[in-house]
């Protein structure tokens, strides 16, 4: 019996190698969520913990859309090694803070494919990472809500249980959906 055979990949190899990249993006984000909801879980922030659990999983979602993008478009998929994955954080404001630098860094990934793709003609591929667009608009939005609270409530007294509180209730919600 023969195996079967791609016959031809339609990314270019560049756009391949920065599929693969972002990959390895997400499954790094995905893994930095995870260590953070484990301080936050340490730490008595019980709340945020359930978040960026709930992070975890989206960023790994966002890295199988890729994976499995790449293979339907007759590519290599590379399953990412992930190392130097912060774990000591030095507050509860740090971790969204970073949670922001975090989502800014993923979209400007994203904006640099996309800006490939349109440099090759690749309209295929620009109309994938346009839901991956709408999802970084929601993800930003929601990070810098996040840190906003430590503004609005202030972190002495009982204001760190009322930011863990109140971060699982931010919602997106945009007129343009």
């Amino acid at each position: 019996m023969k195996d079967i055979m791609r016959v031809k990949c339609l990314l270019s190899s560049d756009v391949e190698a920065l599929l693969n990249q972002q990959i390895k993006k997400e499954a790094h984000s995905s893994s930095i969520y995870l260590a953070m909801a484990s301080w936050c879980n340490q730490n008595g922030f019980d709340f945020s913990s359930d978040y960026f659990f709930k992070q975890a999983e989206e960023e790994r979602q966002h890295q199988l859309k890729f994976f499995k993008y790449v293979l339907d478009m007759g590519g290599t998929a590379i399953s990412p090694e992930i190392t130097a994955v912060k774990t000591e954080f030095n507050s509860f404001r740090e971790i969204f803070e970073d949670a922001l630098d975090q989502e800014i860094s993923v979209t400007q990934s994203i904006k640099n494919i996309a800006a490939r793709c349109y440099k090759e003609q690749d309209f295929v591929t620009v109309e994938f990472l346009n839901w991956f667009f709408k999802e970084q608009r929601e993800e930003e939005y929601k990070a810098r809500r996040a840190l906003e609270l430590f503004e609005l409530i202030g972190e002495e007294g009982t204001g760190s249980w009322e930011i863990d509180k109140n971060v699982g209730k931010i919602k997106y919600s945009s007129e343009a959906e």
